[in-house]
């Protein structure tokens, strides 16, 4: 019985920090050998906001190096640009065509950015949803790794593969409807300036996240600045104590403890004697990732024939896609 397949992916925009790390790519380690797993850096999406264009080529290659810095295994998993493989393009253009208008304007993550870019707002930040769509179902990805924030997307996702199987697939549906892959510990990593926040790359403070490149300088920097509070005794899951309940959660995935045992660690603890635990758990739990990055970026070689590799693989299954969906369309074939 072949195994099912995982398709997800990360922007290539600013580094990838604690959030992206224990929220998505550690999971995606962890179970990665139940699957058949294809992890791309979704250079088309990332400019759906100002970017720079003389480093969006060097920011992918970081990516995909932290990918495989972070453990994602070649023997179970492809890594491929998004980019590389024009079938994600062409299919967001079809799905376009069958999606309607005010789906994509009830986006949360769409009004909220909106607000964001002001007057600025383009057509890719509306329609990123549709070419995210395309992403999934070009793979015929039976499941999708999501945080709380991203449901709605897989949501559209799912519509759209319906919609799109009713008018022109009813015999025999061409487009697999994906499900959600969510974990509930690490899922939501918080800002360190703001509890109630998601850590986030948009943030235009860096003392809001550690990144997976930080030095131990910046890190213990920034954690001993991170905000908290004046309570003494650290808890988690007080409502009143966001930043409390977040810190203990990142001490608690990073160094690899259960819950009750950091509740019972920390319960009698001053910010002042835990604040350099933290520090001294993120700084040990991110140096074999650094190594194995600064490792991979010095073999271009290498990293060039393990992304080319996934381009050919993903190519196969896409390009596949592609034709069964014009062929339900109508669309003569060359």
């Amino acid at each position: 019985m072949s195994k099912q397949r995982v398709l997800s992916g990360v922007q290539p925009t600013g580094n990838l920090h604690l959030g992206n790390y224990l929220g998505a790519i550690r999971n995606w380690v962890e179970g990665q050998s139940q699957y058949d797993n294809f992890f791309c850096v979704v250079d088309l999406h990332a400019i759906t906001a100002p970017h720079n264009p003389a480093t969006l080529a060097s920011d992918t290659y970081t990516i995909a190096a932290l990918y495989l810095a972070c453990g994602i295994d070649l023997n179970h998993a492809q890594i491929f640009i998004q980019s590389h493989v024009s079938a994600h393009s062409e299919l967001a253009w079809l799905l376009n065509c069958i999606t309607p208008l005010n789906w994509l304007q009830d986006m949360i993550q769409f009004k909220e950015k909106a607000v964001k870019q002001g007057e600025n707002v383009n057509t890719g930040l509306l329609d990123y949803p549709v070419l995210m769509a395309a992403d999934i179902l070009l793979y015929q990805a039976d499941k999708v790794p999501v945080g709380e924030d991203q449901k709605q997307h897989l949501e559209l996702t799912r519509d759209i593969a319906n919609r799109f199987n009713f008018q022109f697939a009813r015999k025999k549906p061409v487009l697999k409807l994906p499900e959600p892959l969510i974990r509930k510990e690490g899922a939501r990593v918080m800002s360190l300036t703001d509890g109630t926040k998601k850590m986030s790359k948009s943030d235009p403070s860096e003392q809001s996240r550690i990144n997976l490149l930080d030095t131990p300088e910046q890190i213990q920097k920034k954690i001993k600045r991170c905000k908290t509070d004046l309570v003494k005794g650290l808890v988690f899951d007080d409502p009143e104590r966001p930043e409390c309940h977040n810190l203990l959660t990142l001490y608690m995935l990073l160094g690899g403890k259960t819950k009750e045992v950091v509740a019972q660690e920390c319960q009698e603890m001053g910010w002042g004697q835990f604040k350099p635990l933290l520090a001294d758990a993120a700084v040990e739990a991110l140096k074999p990732i650094q190594d194995k990055y600064w490792a991979v970026m010095n073999d271009r070689s290498y990293l060039e024939s393990v992304l080319r590799q996934g381009r050919e693989k993903a190519e196969e299954i896409a390009d596949e896609t592609l034709t069964q969906v014009k062929k339900a369309m109508g669309y003569s074939l060359p």
